[in-house]
């Protein structure tokens, strides 16, 4: 007999495991490991997902109650080691079993339970993306000496139309509309056939310059050595580590080319994990240019079909190379040899929903049960991974690091300037640029160059502010301030996404929600007020706004699919064009012509309270600088700041990495933040203020009495987050310090299952917090 152990799609704490269920005779060979299947549970029908099979059943378990599998309603979606890797997800960040198998469930599947409405029972409710077949057309060997009748117009421009080769149906219907007739008619009469082809959606070509980047005739030092040690952990096949530390365009794009090209020699596959969307085009280009139609490509920018698509090619093994944003570590992929992840500092890697996984700790646990390489690549690797390859040993996997120094070709890293900002305004000067920056961009405009341009924040302004009583218009329903939207003239929360008319905030005849004031100020920078001040800053140079091309790339300009390789496409075709955007602009990008870097305020992100605000300060700044000089053409860098002595801002100008860690390693240390420690968020919301606060409570007294008077673990809490309400939800939580190897998330687990957690009451648990907001 086959017993099938079964995860069931019910979200709750309550079911922590998964039920053992008898596989009858009738299903044998349908119920594998990764099927979707219908079962009994509590007496109603519930879907489950089969994460294991055996032979035998459980000893603490009779024969007599255990229930069958019902049916099958999805063929399997993953295998064992996906399953392993499923039960380790929701032991490692505390999550439920359905939210971690979900994460490998085709794109697009949802087969939910529904009652009926005629008889009262619950019965499954499949809703599951599939392929799409596309219909060619084409002439056959009779149709080739076929004659249609002199008044038969519609044939005889039908059969003129395919006797060049095979066109697509769609095609034809739009050149030809109401062709469909005359195909099926000389269908019938054996002129013409009908082929149907799989239809692969969201396989888009790109066409960046940087994207078909020549295979170079000879490596650097750094590149040699990089590959050498991919190559010696691939070959222990259990999982070790590569931290290949490069500076900015030294060339770790080609490293992992060739480490892919020598596992695909290997018969096996690799993945890539890139930390944005924008990248992917660049990415993908390069890949493909490399690996040919063997490489797909997944993330959230691709609609659900062609996610789907891509996801199958990967399946069916026509796909050996998966490139993507973080859900692509959860693709298909049978026989991986080699698992990239590029600027593996990036906080993009931290889902922020359940199971809070970080993309390098499930990769890490991925090459260890799949027995291939894990390679992080970055100019500034987080410090979590510098701490691992100090140790040299973790969770028995090697970790080693390969430093890359140089640019290939010779070419130099740009010379970097802090402006004093402080010491600008003090000379009078009330611009967005300082002197440096002006003359800088006027520089690149006179060369017919290209520049980029950071500020790490959308919109106008940060904030608006009543000139007559200081009223700062804030969201109804979140605790954060408005972002004022000049083009739309709108107010804007960036937390739940409303926005507001001004004349209708908050009621059509006032501004002001305090005083109803009119005179509202805008405080702060945001990139469409950089947009417009460069525009006047360009035309006070005297040339003409069409002789340079000023492009945004933020969240509001990317909101359409295909924005972001739209926009970068315009960048690089431009002759002279300044790009300004947030932070997806400051890494991964490679464009020769860009000669010159700036940040146009480098304080933004430094005084968030948040213990890696230094550490993201740094990144952000150090990987932007890596645009400039990239080419032929020597690359400068210019940052303005108002604590130009920040250890951040001063490693970068230096080109020092040692004059950050030192300062932030030992406030690290004295404080106990990471890499010292693990650092969980358990954060409690809902719409009534007491009930959040009791449950807050109950889950912090359960964590103390478990942690007890080890010095090690450390409580803190309950208190109000930084962010205390959002969309309409009062939100409290709970910091947990534990040492580095402890498995905290199943405590915080535990303790939120058996904590007096009202209804409509939520507990969302985040081991290894990024966002502490």
């Amino acid at each position: 007999m086959l017993y099938a152990s079964v995860v069931l799609d019910i979200p709750t704490r309550a079911l922590d495991e998964a039920f053992t269920y008898e596989v009858p005779d009738s299903l044998l060979g349908q119920v594998t490991v990764g099927t979707t299947v219908l079962v009994t549970f509590s007496r109603r029908e519930a879907v489950g997902y089969v994460v294991g099979l055996a032979d035998d059943l459980p000893h603490e378990l009779k024969s007599s109650r255990v229930l069958s599998v019902e049916r099958v309603l999805a063929e399997s979606a993953f295998d064992e080691t996906g399953a392993r890797l499923v039960l380790w997800l929701a032991r490692e960040y505390g999550s439920t079993l359905s939210d971690a198998v979900r994460l490998l469930l085709p794109p697009g599947q949802r087969i939910s339970m529904r009652r009926s409405s005629e008889d009262g029972r619950w019965e499954p409710v499949s809703k599951q993306v599939g392929a799409v077949d596309d219909r060619w057309v084409s002439l056959t060997e009779e149709g080739r000496t076929f004659e249609p009748r002199r008044n038969a117009g519609r044939q005889r421009a039908l059969v003129a139309a395919l006797a060049a080769g095979s066109v697509r149906m769609a095609e034809l219907g739009a050149t030809m509309p109401g062709i469909g007739a005359t195909v099926a008619a000389l269908e019938r009469k054996g002129v013409v056939c009908v082929e149907h082809r799989r239809l692969v959606r969201g396989s888009g070509a790109t066409s960046l310059s940087s994207a078909s980047a020549p295979r170079p005739q000879k490596l650097t030092d750094g590149q040699v050595a990089a590959l050498g040690a991919i190559e010696d952990s691939c070959a222990a096949a259990c999982g070790d580590v590569v931290l290949v530390d490069g500076v900015t365009g030294s060339g770790k794009t080609e490293v992992y080319l060739q480490a892919i090209e020598r596992a695909l020699e290997r018969g096996r596959g690799a993945l890539v994990l890139v930390p944005e969307i924008s990248l992917t085009a660049q990415t993908v280009g390069r890949f493909r240019a490399r690996f040919g139609d063997r490489v797909c490509v997944l993330h959230s920018g691709l609609s659900t079909g062609e996610r789907f698509d891509q996801w199958d090619m990967v399946r069916q093994g026509v796909a050996r190379v998966v490139v993507g944003a973080r859900s692509a570590l959860f693709a298909p992929l049978a026989d991986p040899g080699v698992i990239i992840i590029d600027e593996e500092h990036e906080g993009s890697y931290k889902q922020d929903g359940a199971p809070r996984y970080h993309a390098r700790e499930v990769a890490a646990e991925l090459a260890r049960l799949r027995g291939c390489a894990l390679v992080l690549g970055s100019a500034t690797p987080s410090l979590e991974s510098l701490g691992r390859c100090e140790r040299g040993v973790w969770r028995e996997a090697t970790w080693r690091r390969v430093v890359m120094s140089e640019r290939p070709g010779g070419a130099s890293l740009p010379k970097v300037r802090v402006v004093d900002m402080t010491a600008q305004f003090g000379d009078g000067r009330r611009s967005l640029f300082s002197a440096p920056m002006v003359e800088a961009i006027r520089g690149v405009v006179e060369r017919r160059e290209k520049a980029v341009l950071l500020l790490n924040r959308r919109g106008f302004a940060n904030f608006l502010m009543c000139r007559e009583c200081g009223c700062v218009p804030e969201c109804p329903h979140c605790s954060t301030s408005l972002t004022y939207h000049e083009r739309t003239h709108t107010l804007a929360c960036h937390t739940c996404g409303r926005s507001w008319a001004m004349h209708a905030y908050p009621d059509p005849a006032t501004c002001c929600p305090n005083c109803g004031s009119r005179y509202m100020g805008a405080y702060g920078v945001g990139t469409q007020r950089v947009e417009d001040e460069l525009h006047a800053l360009v035309d006070s140079f005297g040339v003409a706004r069409d002789a340079v091309e000023v492009i945004r790339m933020d969240a509001d300009t990317t909101r359409k699919k295909g924005s972001h390789q739209r926009l970068l496409e315009q960048f690089d075709a431009a002759e002279c064009a300044i790009l300004i955007g947030t932070q997806m602009i400051a890494k991964g990008l490679d464009f020769p012509e860009v000669t010159l870097a700036g940040v146009v305020n480098a304080d933004t992100t430094l005084k968030l309270p948040d213990f890696r605000s230094a550490e993201r300060t740094y990144a952000l700044l150090e990987q932007v600088a890596g645009r400039s000089g990239r080419g032929d053409r020597p690359g400068q860098v210019i940052i303005q700041a108002y604590w130009a002595s920040h250890p951040s801002i001063r490693a970068v100008e230096t080109h020092d990495r040692m004059l950050f860690l030192e300062s932030e390693l030992n406030e690290r240390s004295a404080a106990g933040y990471p890499p010292y420690t693990r650092v969980s968020n358990v954060v409690v919301s809902g719409t009534r203020v007491d009930d959040v606060r009791d449950a807050c409570d109950s889950i912090a007294t359960l964590l103390r009495e478990r942690v007890g008077e080890d010095p090690a673990w450390e409580v803190l809490g309950p208190a109000d987050c930084v962010k205390a309400r959002v969309k309409d939800r009062f939100r409290r939580h709970v910091v947990v310090k534990s040492p580095t190897e402890s498995g905290v998330g199943e405590l915080l687990a535990s303790c939120a299952r058996e904590a007096n957690v009202p209804k409509g009451v939520n507990v969302a648990i985040d081991v290894d917090a990024h966002d502490m907001m």
